[in-house]
């Protein structure tokens, strides 16, 4: 099977700066990552990566603040890369964008520059 892989970018300003607690920050990817799984499941990347739930490959990365988010949505929509951002309602505050599972090397050029998330 490919090295296929599901890439999770969160603010990292949202505790850093915003103050918000781990556990929310986490929920935004949790948010994310089942919307984008909900949207994409009849995806043929999306069910070779579910089949073998036990060896699942996600990395989540750091964008800086919410500008860096949305130009990295941007980005992806531009290179049609299929992807879900995560927006905290009632707020209305973009937090995360969960990209649906690809093979490494599809995918792998969008986020190289970003950081793994870090506390």
């Amino acid at each position: 099977m490919a090295n296929i892989v599901q890439y999770i970018i969160v603010r990292s300003d949202l505790k850093s700066t915003l103050g918000w607690p781990l556990g929310a920050v986490i929920a935004q990817c949790c948010h994310a990552t089942a919307a984008v799984m909900h949207l994409y499941a009849d995806d043929e990347d999306t069910a070779s990566y579910l089949k073998d739930l036990d060896n699942m490959h996600k990395v989540v990365l750091e964008a800086k603040d919410e500008a860096s988010l949305v130009k990295l949505a941007e980005k992806l929509e531009t290179n049609e890369i299929k992807h879900k951002m995560w927006i905290e309602q009632p707020e209305n505050i973009p937090t995360c964008i969960a990209i649906k599972p690809y093979v490494k090397d599809n995918v792998h050029k969008f986020v190289k520059n970003l950081k793994l998330l870090k506390e």
